[in-house]
């Protein structure tokens, strides 16, 4: 059971005894308006209930005009519909239009339009509606341990993957299903949704860091399916290959650090120098295979770029993106 069907449940239940403790008539119609109103995060609450205020407000004035000028005919809620739906979604309170119309119903019901019953409608509103913003203001539940767990497997998939590309370069021969790209595409994706989650309950809008690993995850993500595209294209052992294997190794576990040290990246301004001094390409084969490889160590080095923006250096370690 979830923690919104709980919340759900004890607002429903709040709005309904306050409505009966205060004389409001029908208050299992505040239950029904509690219900619409919770939501899954804070500040997405927050700007539904308005929308849903809002649009109630707006509905129960335009109804209320309908049924005194035209009259109580079932077929002037056709009218309401028609009209309403329409300004309602154009005014960005589309999110309302269902709550809106439970509140135009409820006085088409009534069968008159007077302060009294306008009043009814307003105070089961607020009690509903209320009942809602308090418990969506009151519990949100923390998302840190999640989103350790996927940051985690994120990297763990991300360390599986260079280890084997390494195993490609060495010998072109291996054969790789692909499994742990597919899990880190997927651990990647969860993470910003429930980074977005984790915003969004803040009270105070702020930047929330872990949005910002997942997005820079993400980056490199597209950057290895990128690299894989060039290893495919090595198809017999080369030196070359051999020597890029080499960062990969290394990069099995600086994946995992919080930290930029940036040897990864030295080790490859090297490597780029070497290569410039070896002999031109003797086999039309081995072209391809060495410009395949030139433009992986590039991928290789955009991938660098996105960590070295994203972590922190080494020398200032106190100050983890995460901590």
């Amino acid at each position: 059971m979830g923690i919104r069907v709980i919340k759900t449940a004890v607002a429903a239940l709040v709005a309904i005894y306050a409505a009966h403790m205060l004389g409001v008539a029908n208050p299992l119609s505040a239950g029904i308006l509690a219900i619409m109103g919770v939501d899954t995060t804070r500040w997405r609450g927050i700007r539904a209930v308005l929308a849903r205020f809002g649009a109630s407000m707006f509905g129960l004035l335009f109804a209320s005009a309908l049924f005194e000028f035209i009259g109580f005919h079932i077929w002037v809620l056709a009218i309401y519909i028609l009209l309403a739906y329409p300004i309602l979604a154009r005014t960005g309170l589309k999110d309302g239009i269902i709550t809106g119309s439970v509140i135009v119903f409820h006085l088409f019901a009534a069968g008159e339009v007077t302060k009294y019953a306008l009043l009814t409608e307003l105070e089961l509103l607020v009690l509903g509606l209320g009942s809602a913003t308090l418990f969506n203001l009151a519990y949100m539940p923390r998302e840190q341990e999640t989103l350790t767990t996927l940051r985690v497997r994120t990297e763990e998939s991300f360390s599986a993957i260079f280890r084997r590309l390494s195993e490609h370069l060495r010998d072109p021969g291996v054969v790789w299903s692909g499994e742990e790209m597919l899990y880190a595409e997927k651990a990647i994706e969860q993470g910003i949704e429930v980074a977005r989650r984790a915003r969004e309950n803040r009270l105070i809008p702020q930047d929330e860091p872990w949005q910002l690993y997942f997005e820079m995850r993400r980056q490199q993500f597209e950057s290895i399916g990128l690299m894989m595209e060039s290893i495919a294209f090595v198809s017999s052992r080369v030196p070359q290959a051999e020597q890029l294997s080499v960062l990969f190794d290394r990069l099995t576990d600086d994946v995992k650090s919080d930290y930029y040290e940036g040897e990864t990246e030295r080790m490859l301004d090297r490597l780029e120098s070497s290569f410039k001094g070896m002999p031109l390409p003797a086999t039309r084969d081995e072209f391809e295979i060495r410009a395949a490889l030139f433009q992986l160590s590039r991928e290789l080095r955009r991938f660098l770029n996105i960590a070295g923006r994203s972590k922190k250096r080494k020398s200032t370690s106190a100050q983890a993106i995460i901590q």
